[in-house]
């Protein structure tokens, strides 16, 4: 695998366009609701864009990115944007971290130290983590697809491309939404060198649904229809049409900003108070990546490329581990996922997180990456296969 050092240089005029179309924003006039039903409110939205258009600065997260090695490779004439990071720490152990949507490397710039030197924050060496952080294609600084095709088989396939390019013969791999499903469906695959794979988004609802389901199974599928009769219309859209909804999203600035910050939101462990859980300068980080790639429209098309997908259960037969945070879209019982996962070793539900889970608790997500895969290295050490979690 052929690589190119890659650095984050983004042209001064492209951040002078930006402050000028955000000087011009024209916003909607008031929701005609006192709540979120209609969805993201004028008022945090013109708060979030001031700040944007006065305060922040773009070249501070852009040095903090440069401060890691990134690369691209091409992969299938594509090229593949990635961070990769080594431990100092002799025998870490390689992970393929994956992000979804709305989101990107970003998310997780707060845990790559805490996995890559956990003595520095009071972990052990043997904790330790080498990183590899892709962004998925047509995300970020990857290249985006001009023809269909980019799915999950292939993203996973190509994530263990780059695994092994980079010398890993053996890896882990964790992922949450897209990351999850490319997560997932490389555990389903198999692929060789793949010891286990840890997600936080669990793809584990049976069909039909228990008739007699227990109270926690209730709370499971009353998330599952709640998403499909009110949080999904999002989905719908950038399934079917994700070309129209991307003239907006790389024309408007703050179009962007509405349609990213709803789903902060309503999908982080906030109560639909996304300042609650991140400052404007993390949402603007992300918000940022994905207005300077201009990939609202190529981010959206991931969706045209899996229709029809739900939380329906994807079964996998490697190693698996699941860490379920409060705040998730869906939090499925452990029995679920026992079904689902025939060789599940870890299940942890947390004490608070959601969705964005390396974004809003970068401490609690990497105690889970830690903890799930000890049991992966104690096992290459003891020379012993994984054993499902016990009741």
């Amino acid at each position: 695998m052929n690589t190119t050092p890659f650095r984050i240089d983004i042209p001064q005029s492209e951040l002078d366009d930006l402050k000028k179309r955000l000087d011009a924003t024209r916003f909607p006039e008031r929701e005609t609701v006192d709540d979120q039903s209609q969805g993201a409110q004028l008022d945090p939205i013109q708060k979030l864009v001031e700040y944007w258009r006065t305060q922040y600065d773009w070249r501070r997260v852009e040095a903090r990115i440069n401060s890691y090695p990134q690369f691209k490779t091409e992969i299938e004439g594509l090229g593949i944007h990635f961070l990769h990071i080594r431990s100092m720490h002799e025998n870490a152990l390689p992970v393929v971290l994956t992000h979804g949507w709305p989101g990107s490397i970003v998310e997780f710039l707060d845990i790559i130290d805490l996995l890559v030197d956990p003595t520095a924050y009071g972990g052990k060496a043997e904790d330790a983590f080498h990183v590899v952080l892709p962004s998925i294609p047509g995300y970020g600084f990857s290249d985006k697809p001009t023809a269909k095709g980019w799915e999950r088989n292939r993203i996973g396939r190509a994530w263990d491309t780059i695994m092994k390019g980079l010398g890993y013969s053996e890896y882990v791999a964790q992922g949450g939404d897209w990351g999850s499903v490319i997560t997932t469906e490389m555990g389903r695959l198999k692929l060789d060198g793949l010891l286990a794979i840890h997600v936080n988004l669990p793809f584990v609802a049976p069909t039909p649904f228990p008739e007699a389901p227990t109270a926690e199974e209730q709370i499971a599928i009353d998330q599952c229809m709640q998403f499909a009769t009110d949080g999904s219309y999002y989905h719908h859209l950038q399934t079917t049409r994700p070309q129209t909804i991307g003239y907006s999203l790389v024309d408007s600035p703050a179009g962007l900003a509405a349609w990213i910050y709803e789903k902060l939101g309503a999908w982080s462990d906030s109560k639909g108070v996304p300042e609650d859980v991140f400052s404007y300068d993390q949402m603007l980080d992300n918000i940022t990546l994905y207005w300077l790639t201009n990939s609202g429209a190529s981010s959206a098309r991931m969706y045209a490329e899996h229709p029809g997908l739900t939380f329906a259960a994807v079964p996998v037969d490697i190693p698996v581990a699941v860490s379920v945070f409060p705040g998730e879209i869906y939090t499925p019982p452990k029995e679920w996922a026992e079904r689902t996962f025939s060789n599940m070793f870890y299940w942890h539900r947390t004490v608070k997180g959601g969705h964005f889970a390396a974004f809003e608790q970068p401490e609690i997500f990497a105690a889970e990456v830690r903890a799930a895969f000890a049991k992966v290295r104690q096992s290459q050490v003891e020379g012993h296969v994984l054993a499902p979690t016990p009741n």
